[in-house]
């Protein structure tokens, strides 16, 4: 365990691919009675252990680099009361956000730990089996995409 080093794994997504993930998850969403009652109630059992969000943001611009930092400020501060609101949050969240007032900038970083148990989740995804209504929905993303892709080589 000293010489294991730790493995950071970091991801871009492009505009697409995040507005290809929330139509999927509005397609999802149509196609299960009752799904924000069952992700209501898996989510009443997760344990949120380490919550970090870390944002640099700059426009190049002080006025306008204010007025956003401003905006983050308030939308993460109601992320953070929906997971206190929903979640068991177990600590304090460490919340930053610097402005870059001279110059073009976006990074964020969100770090955090979970718990749930797995039958907690079996049991989300027997109810979301169980009360899902019409056919196969025409999935975009990679994940999602290939069940897509099986209805329709099926058909002949």
């Amino acid at each position: 365990m000293g010489d294991a080093q730790q493995k950071s794994k970091e991801k871009s997504f492009s505009p697409k691919e995040i507005w290809q993930s929330i139509e999927d998850t509005y397609q999802l969403v149509r196609h299960v009675v009752g799904m924000h009652e069952i992700i209501r109630r898996f989510m009443a059992k997760i344990e949120v252990k380490h919550f970090e969000w870390h944002t640099n943001i700059g426009v190049g611009d002080a006025a306008y680099t204010g007025m956003l930092v401003g905006t983050i400020w308030s939308v993460k501060g109601g992320v953070v009361g929906i997971i206190g609101n929903k979640m068991i949050l177990q600590t304090t969240p460490i919340i930053t956000v610097t402005p870059y007032f001279q110059q073009f900038t976006s990074q964020t970083l969100l770090k955090g730990m979970i718990r749930f148990r797995v039958g907690n989740a079996i049991l989300a995804g027997i109810r979301i089996v169980k009360y899902w209504k019409g056919g196969m929905p025409n999935f975009k993303t990679r994940p999602l995409s290939k069940l897509s892709k099986k209805e329709e080589q099926q058909t002949m």
